[in-house]
Formats: C-alpha cells, structure tokens, sequence
C-alpha cells in the first residue's frame, strides 16, 4: 500500500495523472564509482567490462529509488564507437552483457517485472553533443536498425537518447518504426536558452519532422533543467506526448568526440530538491515523463518519485 493510499484511504489512480519515471545518469553515475583512475572514453561500458558488479549495485539503487523505467547500460556500444578502441567485434557480447546486468538487478532487488520497463538505448552513433560528427541517414539508419535487431528481445521499450540533429533523429525514429516499435525521441538542446538543438536547428522544426515520423513522444534530455524549463510552451502546444530528463553539468563544451567525461563538472545548486523542483514543474506543463540524466543520481529519483507523488502524480512504466 503507498503511502498516498495509507494517507487518504483511496487508491492513487482514482485521483492521480501518471508520469513514466525513468531511472536518472546511469553512465555516469557508474563511471563514478569505478576504481579506475581516470575515466574511458567507453565510458561506463568500459566499467562494465571490468567491474560489472559496479553495473548491477547502480541499477539496484535506481530501481530501489522509485525508477519505473530501467535503461541497459549501453550508451556508448554503437559499432562507431567500439571501432574507435578496437572492440567492434564485441558489440553483440557488449549489449549481451548489458542486458544480463540489468537482469541480475531486477531479480535482485526483487521488483516485480510486470512493473518496469527494460529499456533498450539507441544513442547518438558517432558522438555525444556534437551534431558534426553524426553519420548520414542511410548510414544512421542501418546501424540504429542493427542496434535495435541485438536489443529487441530482452527490452520492453526503446528510448532514443541525446540526439543533437535532426537527420539522426529521424534515421532512429524510422528506424524503430521498421520495427514496429514506438519513437520516444530524447533530444539535446543548446544550453544557451535559444531553444535549438546542439545543431543549431530550430526545436520547432524538429518537433515537426518527428511529428510527420510518427513519433510517440518527444523528449528533451541531457542539458541545463533551465533550458528544458524555456522550452515547455513548445513542448506543450506540439501535439506530442513530452517528456524530459536533464544533466548536472556545469557545461559541455570541454567534451571533444573521442574524449572522456573526466573534462565535465558537475553543478554545485542542482541537490535532489532544486532538480525535483525543475522536474515538478515539467510535470504540470504536461509532461508524462520525467527523469535524470548525467550527474543525477539514485538520491534525486528518490526524492523526486516522493515529490510526483506529494503533487499529485503516480509514477509508472512506459507501456
């Protein structure tokens, strides 16, 4: 029995809206607590490699936080990426693994599974935040639909994540569709409040473009909570389903592609309540789903599953 039921002595749903909470920075909340001296440009899927255990405690804490939907630790396992470091020939092995991690975390902790989402990631192939480095469509497109083909059936939900361009965007959203799978579509946007992609392209002609894909819901993640907080009227009057999970980061400008996270600073005024508060607030503009992403930790899904439910919300999976 929830605590919302215990209270007022009627069941949640009667009277709540539900938000699809997703777990918070899970490669970076891993790659923190590595033993590693210095971070990988694998990120934590070189963690993984070397100390999955560190995978599973991770998941554990953000299933134990209140997440509902659960991500594979595979963000930077595209066949770009791998091919940087000599590890191609690993990518089946390295999503295996991924899958058998999270895996081990729900059993576990015991959750019941029909209430969770297994997340599978589609992720920017080339690069984080640096829309220059994205492949064409015909080559994003091919290699989103050999990531969805390795992940598709061990998840309940693909979230595509971190996307800075439209092209790559759309390659994922087709992608998916080939598949008969929905497109949550999570865009990075410029942390200068101008309301444009890391690109430089207009938000307003991303939505649209997605919007013709057939996009189930678009979402903007991994930049300042104050740039999502900008763009709400927009996300509101889309026609889509919106969602949002932001970073911690004090900027991004130092990340180059190739390099590691190591060159990043987390933010000192974003503790779990100020990120909740941000969170709360994408909520009652109509977002159904909400999160964390880089630098936001178990502690802020805790404190923000607890701050939906005192709003008004009751969290859930996707579907």
């Amino acid at each position: 029995m929830s605590l919302y039921t215990q209270a007022f002595g009627r069941s949640e749903s009667d009277t709540m809206k539900s938000i699809a909470l997703l777990d918070g920075g899970l490669g970076q909340e891993i790659n923190t607590r590595s033993s590693a001296d210095a971070s990988h440009s694998l990120w934590s899927v070189k963690v993984m490699q070397d100390e999955p255990d560190v995978v599973v405690r991770v998941h554990e804490e953000f299933i134990k936080a209140g997440a509902k939907v659960l991500t594979l630790n595979n963000y930077t396992a595209s066949k770009p990426r791998l091919a940087r470091f000599g590890m191609e020939d690993k990518f089946k092995q390295t999503h295996q693994l991924a899958i058998d991690l999270l895996g081990r975390a729900v059993d576990n902790v015991a959750t019941n599974r029909s209430d969770v989402n297994i997340a599978g990631c589609l992720m920017p192939l080339a690069a984080s935040y640096v829309a220059s480095a994205a492949l064409g469509y015909e080559e994003s497109y091919d290699q989103y639909c050999e990531l969805i083909e390795v992940q598709i059936n061990a998840v309940d939900v693909f979230l595509v994540e971190t996307i800075s361009n439209i092209t790559e965007a759309r390659a994922a959203a087709d992608a998916l569709a080939s598949f008969g799978q929905p497109a949550y579509i999570g865009l990075t946007l410029n942390d200068d409040l101008s309301k444009t992609l890391r690109s430089g392209e207009p938000l307003d002609e991303a939505i649209d473009q997605l919007g013709k894909a057939r996009a189930e819901a678009i979402m903007i993640n991994c930049c300042f909570p104050e740039a999502v907080d900008n763009v709400l009227p927009t996300l509101r009057d889309c026609g889509l389903k919106f969602g949002a999970y932001a970073n911690g980061f004090t900027s991004i400008e130092a990340l180059a592609p190739g390099a590691n996270v190591d060159s990043l600073q987390a933010r000192k005024d974003l503790n779990p309540e100020a990120y909740s508060a941000h969170a709360l607030r994408w909520a009652d503009a109509g977002a159904s789903i909400v999160g964390g992403c880089c630098e936001i930790g178990p502690a802020h899904i805790a404190h923000l599953s607890e701050t939906l439910l005192q709003g008004g919300y009751a969290t859930e999976k996707l579907r």
